[in-house]
């Protein structure tokens, strides 16, 4: 087993690896932004070093601050968590190179899966079923309006090394691409330090499936089930659940076998996703892209199968073989996650981080919270928005709703907006509670889910 890693990141994720190394009996290494010196992590780690100021291309982008730290404290893995460096095949490289693990796919591995252009193409040649598109990525805005007319409109430009949602813009017409191409290779380059682009046909109101996987370099290649994560925004994910309540068993077969294919296609070893797109007037399902590192909603996998994903990255980047197989994996209940992100949505999601003046998570039985908050904490305003991952899981899907019902109700955080009170709204929505809520819900939604908060705030403020 490993014995000391360095957490090359920061807020929730950064405190769930640590604690999955401090069971395991592995020390950690805590680096840290100078913002970010009173995170729970950096307190909690055997040693914790400053990789810079607040900019991340200053701090966590920083791949030689990050190595130095690493080689000074003297360990043996990195764990990139998510964003920042975790899908970076370069920085993994480096990691070899310096003698250590980089907990994660290999450099070659995410070349093959992390450029979404390059995945596309191996997975039409494995047999995986792919959105109409770019064969490759598209160089120039006028390569990317070739593309699209062959296709058809509406398309999407995305980001070759995306994720999060970031790099992403949706063209309606010939009119729009060359700003939308613009505004997507600049964004691009800023997030991911990589401007390549590759377009693909919209599919307009689908389902957003993702299967999670996990290989080891032995070859074994393991589905731990799929999560739907249809209601978001902008790309931008808000509520996840697992299993699909949309999926028959037929569905379901094939979209997880797909997802092994993809696998092993690139030759994976590590925690992966797999995110498809589900047109739910056909049946048919696309596949969409390989996110090469733990994902935030990982959570509702765990609650679902029992099985600690990041305990499995730390195994399988050690050497181990995976200790089961797929028939090994068993399902039981249904699990939701409400992301609760420092943002306004009565003012378009604008970012509001602060300082906590009051805090209360709810708990109970088949309640998780991942959280780096605490009284007096102040969320940086220099990162991405998260504040808290509220989890719950029951034996049936309706009553998940009702046990998330009660624990946003019970959640209470004074210092900053949230995205909380949206959530809940949600919960009682007829197309949630049906489960038929696609990737344009919120969009066409989100006029009647405020208007209905604000009315409900009015009535309670009237004597």
């Amino acid at each position: 087993m490993l014995k000391r890693v360095l957490i090359a990141n920061r807020g929730e994720i950064a405190l769930r690896v640590l604690r999955a190394c401090r069971e395991l009996g592995i020390e950690t290494v805590a680096a840290y932004s100078q913002p970010d010196s009173q995170e729970i992590a950096v307190q909690l780690a055997t040693k914790s070093v400053c990789i810079g100021p607040a900019r991340a291309a200053d701090s966590y982008l920083d791949q030689t601050a990050l190595l130095t730290a690493a080689k000074a404290t003297h360990c043996d893995a990195i764990h990139p968590g998510y964003g920042f460096l975790s899908e970076n095949a370069d920085f993994a490289d480096a990691c070899v190179r310096e003698g250590m693990v980089f907990i994660g796919p290999s450099g070659d591995a995410i070349r093959r899966a992390g450029s979404k252009s390059a995945a596309r193409e191996r997975m039409r040649a494995a047999g995986v079923p792919v959105t109409p598109g770019s064969d490759g990525p598209v160089r120039s805005a006028v390569q990317a309006a070739a593309v699209a007319e062959a296709v058809g409109y509406p398309v999407l430009l995305k980001a070759s090394a995306g994720g999060g949602g970031r790099g992403i813009r949706c063209c309606q017409n010939a009119q729009e691409l060359p700003a939308a191409y613009a505004e997507a290779s600049a964004e691009a380059k800023a997030c991911f330090g990589n401007d390549e682009l590759y377009l693909e046909k919209l599919i307009l109101r689908p389902k957003h499936i993702e299967v999670q996987i996990l290989a080891d370099r032995f070859g074994n290649v393991v589905h731990l089930g799929e999560r739907d994560c249809s209601v978001q925004r902008r790309n931008q994910k808000l509520m996840e659940e697992a299993p699909a309540h949309c999926l028959t068993p037929a569905q379901r077969e094939a979209i997880c076998g797909a997802a092994v294919t993809a696998a092993r296609a690139v030759g994976y070893e590590g925690a992966g996703t797999v995110e498809f797109l589900l047109d739910p007037e056909t049946g048919k399902f696309y596949f969409m892209e390989m996110n090469t590192r733990i994902q935030v909603e990982h959570g509702v996998t765990e609650m679902v199968t029992g099985i600690d994903l990041v305990r499995q990255q730390l195994r399988i980047a050690a050497g181990m073989r995976l200790d089961f197989a797929q028939e090994d994996v068993r399902f039981h209940g249904h699990a939701l996650e409400c992301r609760i992100n420092a943002e306004n949505p009565a003012n378009d999601f604008r970012p509001n981080p602060g300082t906590v003046h009051f805090l209360h998570f709810p708990g109970g039985a088949g309640v998780r919270v991942d959280s780096c908050l605490y009284n007096g904490y102040t969320l940086s305003p220099y990162y991405d928005s998260l504040a808290a991952k509220i989890m719950a899981c029951a034996p049936t899907r309706l009553e998940t709703i009702r046990k998330m019902r009660r624990c946003l109700e019970e959640f209470t955080l004074e210092g900053f907006p949230t995205t909380a009170e949206l959530c809940y709204e949600i919960l009682y929505h007829p197309a949630f509670v049906r489960g038929g809520c696609t990737t344009a819900f919120l969009d066409e939604c989100l006029t009647n889910l405020l208007d209905f908060s604000r009315q409900l705030e009015e009535s309670e403020e009237k004597p």
